[in-house]
């Protein structure tokens, strides 16, 4: 049986291992959470090289892409500076592949989903694609292929990330404007420390920050533990794309009102793993001893029949 692990700098109390079939083949899937501990996590990755079949990076990306060009974060870098077998992916090529065909993926059960006892559709569904009025990505520099995806279905979106990411308090409006500040700050993104690159995992709210834009918005899209930090009270009504979440987050997101939530990953016994456990498990799975590109994960999404998952939390 084959073996993926993702090595996390996030909180151990998400760990999980499970056991996934892809087409008649067994692929044992791991996260181990090193709750922030970067030299555990480099022990980690070092010990294991060899020894598994892919390596998944949780909790920091390895590299920014946007617009073809990818932007190295050199402080991440370190974490696997060691390995030397085994191949290591951090989920961006999901992130550009699962994550920007998400609604193409997801227009099945998002029908299904939405659908009265009558077969009418209550709602989000138009020409066959589901529609948003106003969407809010707190943070998009890590997931442009989501960021693009949404766009594609909603007729405002605004961008969190100097807010969110940065404290500096001014809403970026559309995805053009997007991708021109993008442009600017991630030459010097690249150089950030790990401190400003890892926000932590450990699921603790903050005071509700921005209030403004998450209430304003029908659609709310990004990383689940960046999102729970800022996220109002209040949520009646709205559908959240996200991914990485327990059956202890989707009850705090039902508790909260959210009407529908969808995770970009399948959900296995309960869980929707990183963007990074998923692709290292594909990466394990097709055996070529190297990440795999773009092309070879949308053909082995349309294969193995990968689908996001959809969830009504609450009627509309």
């Amino acid at each position: 049986m084959k073996r993926a692990v993702s090595v996390s700098l996030g909180s151990s109390k998400r760990d999980k291992k499970v056991i996934v079939n892809f087409k008649g083949q067994r692929i044992s899937i791991e996260r181990i959470g090193t709750d922030g501990d970067i030299e555990e996590a480099k022990r980690l990755f070092t010990a294991l090289d060899g020894q598994v079949d892919a390596f998944g990076v949780g909790g920091v990306d390895l590299y920014l892409r946007l617009e073809g060009r990818e932007y190295p974060l050199r402080a991440a870098l370190k974490l696997v500076e060691g390995v030397s077998h085994t191949p290591v992916v951090d989920g961006r090529g999901l992130k550009h592949t699962l994550e920007r065909r998400v609604f193409e993926l997801a227009a099945p059960a998002l029908h299904n989903a939405l659908s009265g006892p009558k077969g009418e559709v209550q709602g989000l569904i138009l020409e066959g694609v589901p529609h948003f009025r106003r969407a809010f990505i707190p943070v998009a520099v890590d997931r442009v292929g989501l960021a693009q995806a949404v766009t594609e279905v909603c007729g405002e979106v605004i961008f969190g990330d100097l807010m969110v990411a940065l404290g500096i308090p001014i809403p970026v409006r559309g995805i053009r404007s997007f991708k021109r500040v993008a442009r600017v700050m991630l030459p010097f993104v690249s150089h950030f420390p790990m401190s400003l690159l890892y926000y932590g995992s450990s699921g603790a709210e903050h005071e509700p920050k921005y209030q403004k834009y998450w209430l304003e918005s029908d659609l709310l899209a990004g990383d689940f533990l960046f999102m729970r930090k800022y996220l109002p009270d209040d949520l009646s009504g709205k559908t959240v794309i996200t991914n990485t979440t327990t059956e202890e987050n989707v009850e705090f997101l039902r508790e909260r009102g959210v009407r529908l939530m969808i995770t970009t990953t399948p959900r296995y016994e309960g869980r929707s793993f990183g963007t990074n456990m998923l692709e290292a498990a594909l990466t394990a799975y097709a055996g070529a001893g190297r990440p795999l590109r773009e092309v070879e994960l949308n053909a082995l999404i349309d294969e193995l029949n990968l689908r996001p998952s959809v969830q009504v939390l609450n009627e509309g």
